[in-house]
């Protein structure tokens, strides 16, 4: 994302005033009469998210006023800011009184400031914002671009993003940070990564385990895990056209937790990092792994393949079970796994799981601190059974159809035995429809929140 931050402007920047219904009239009556008179005729009310600006009597503009919702309002969004960038005539700007959150505010100018111009020239964005006093620049250019990285890499169509290309950005991410990189391709995998092979064996495009590693070995060892399907057939359990539509975005754990570790490294916090990626294309041919084959896994256990659809947690499993034996301090995973997950909590609350009662106090502190809501749903030891396979230790995808992301969340489970600390989360890494801050397309899901969570903790 380029920089939208002007620290010092040629000339006075255009002030915005934020104003709810309740501080409008207070607001109205500081200006000057023809300014009123100028916000009367065009019925300017303070709405959330609607804006005005007043212009000088040379005819440019003088102030601009914006709307936010009520601090008491159920519905406000701390990223209201976010729609200015793409509001805004091109000049820069500053904020004249303190929004609900100034930082909040300020990331999301940043984060509304992004567009997608891969394939079709898009109009950058040609908003500045001084930065107001008293916000960390530096931690918030890091998160913006650590989403921008995100959205990037999930918006990327599969043809220009398999998982050659993905590895292609690891590596690029970890030569930018001096970090260790290495990458098991194609049939190496099968004897030790089996279930990383079984899913990526029919693809034209060779499966890989990407591993990259940064940080003082002295260090607590926080591992990151993202699942990286680069593009989901759902295999021989083929989706519906109508569900293979956004299946580009299904590497999106894989994108996530780049951007997560991007923020880690760039920080430099004091951690020992490690990025498993298993990244595939869950194709169809000949050599397609079938509903009823049996493979063993990594970890020893015998996995029946319920569904060719439920893929993810596959290759999930493996890398787990590397990441595991380590016995690292913090196991972190990411993927966009169930469509449950989406039933239960829609495209912009996902679910995580963890038995860390501490870790869950805290992630869910620095979800809402961030505005990047998530939500934590139980690893129901009830529902352990329904994975129970009459030929094998453990079934990919029980039938009957209940609690689908917690099954998934507590399949996971059954591979991870090590690590002091496990946290899983099932994200959909989309923007259905435009939002302020959140464009239509890839997201940056959780990241941002485990980020703090981590710098609060080795920061």
């Amino acid at each position: 994302m380029h920089s939208v931050f002007e620290t010092a402007p040629a000339a006075p920047a255009i002030p915005i005033t934020f104003a709810t219904k309740t501080t409008w009239d207070a607001i109205r009556d500081g200006l000057s009469a023809p300014a009123q008179q100028f916000a009367l005729a065009n019925g300017f009310a303070a709405k959330p998210g609607k804006y005005l600006a007043l212009p000088s009597a040379d005819g440019a503009i003088a102030q601009v006023i914006f709307g936010l919702d009520e601090q008491t309002s159920k519905s406000r969004d701390p990223f209201r800011p976010g729609s200015l960038p793409g509001l805004l005539p091109p000049g820069t700007y500053r904020f004249a009184n303190a929004p609900h959150d100034a930082r909040l505010a300020t990331l999301a100018f940043v984060l509304g400031s992004y567009r997608f111009s891969r394939y079709r020239k898009a109009d950058e964005s040609d908003v500045r914002l001084v930065p107001p006093d008293g916000v960390d620049l530096a931690d918030i250019t890091r998160m913006a671009e650590a989403a921008g990285l995100a959205r990037d890499l999930i918006n990327t169509p599969s043809n220009d993003m398999g998982p050659q290309e993905l590895a292609q950005a690891a590596q690029e991410l970890a030569t930018r940070f001096g970090a260790s990189f290495n990458c098991i391709v194609g049939d190496d995998l099968a004897q030790d990564f089996p279930l990383i092979h079984a899913v990526g064996m029919a693809s034209t495009r060779a499966p890989r385990l990407i591993d990259l590693g940064w940080g003082d070995p002295a260090h607590p060892k926080v591992t990151l895990v993202g699942k990286g399907v680069c593009f989901d057939t759902g295999g021989l359990d083929l989706k519906p056209s109508s569900g293979m539509l956004i299946m580009k975005k299904d590497m999106g754990g894989a994108a996530n937790v780049l951007a997560l570790a991007s923020m880690v490294m760039d920080a430099r916090l004091k951690v020992r990092l490690r990025v498993l990626i298993p990244a595939v294309e869950n194709a169809i041919a000949g050599n397609a792994f079938r509903p009823l084959d049996i493979f063993k896994s990594r970890k020893g256990l015998t996995v029946e393949i319920g569904n060719t659809d439920a893929e993810g947690r596959l290759i999930l499993a493996d890398a787990l079970a590397l990441a595991d034996e380590e016995k690292p301090d913090l196991l972190i995973d990411l993927g966009t796994l169930t469509g449950a997950a989406r039933v239960a909590l829609g495209p912009d609350l996902p679910p995580f799981y963890t038995d860390d009662e501490t870790l869950a106090q805290d992630l869910a502190a620095c979800a809402k601190q961030e505005n990047d809501p998530l939500w934590r749903l139980p690893l129901w030891p009830a529902y352990d059974a329904w994975l129970d396979s009459k030929v094998a230790n453990i079934n990919n995808a029980p039938s009957g159809g209940f609690a689908g992301s917690i099954t998934c969340a507590l399949f996971l489970q059954r591979f991870v035995e090590a690590a002091k600390s496990w946290l899983h989360v099932d994200i959909y890494g989309w923007t259905p429809s435009a939002k302020p801050a959140r464009p239509e397309g890839g997201e940056c899901q959780a990241a941002r929140a485990i980020y703090k969570l981590l710098d609060e903790r080795y920061g």
